[in-house]
């Protein structure tokens, strides 16, 4: 059975490019795109100004720029700049969040269109008669 292999970006390393693979954990800098199929986690020193696109993306440093994940989780010390589209956002008391956020069962598909309120009820629906 193969093991599961996480790629690490230590809190010295600066990219500026495309990081694609499947679980990423960032120290350091990112600026350009992250795409993942996996798990991203940015450790409390990381900065990343970057299109990010994974399947669980959990936040403790900074990050400028637009996420589509399944599953956000801001921790306390997070600070996103950005769209954040998700099926599950979780932000934790002390973390900063500016930008718009899609969030809910349609998220993370397409941009949601706001619903139309409930129609009233018409007289003639009543139950029971």
């Amino acid at each position: 059975m193969a093991e599961e292999k996480v790629t690490i970006i230590d809190a010295q390393t600066d990219i500026e490019g495309k990081v694609k693979g499947k679980d990423v954990v960032v120290h350091g800098r990112v600026r350009g795109e992250i795409a993942l199929s996996g798990r991203l986690v940015l450790g409390e020193g990381a900065r990343v100004e970057a299109v990010v696109a994974a399947d669980a993306v959990e936040v403790q440093g900074e990050i400028k720029g637009d996420v589509r994940a399944r599953s956000v989780t801001l921790a306390e010390k997070a600070r996103v700049q950005g769209t954040v589209d998700a099926r599950i956002l979780i932000v934790k008391e002390g973390a900063w969040l500016s930008g718009s956020v899609a969030a809910g069962e349609g998220a993370s598909k397409s941009t949601p269109a706001t619903p139309p309120p409930p129609a009233p009820p018409s007289p003639g629906d009543k139950a029971g008669a």
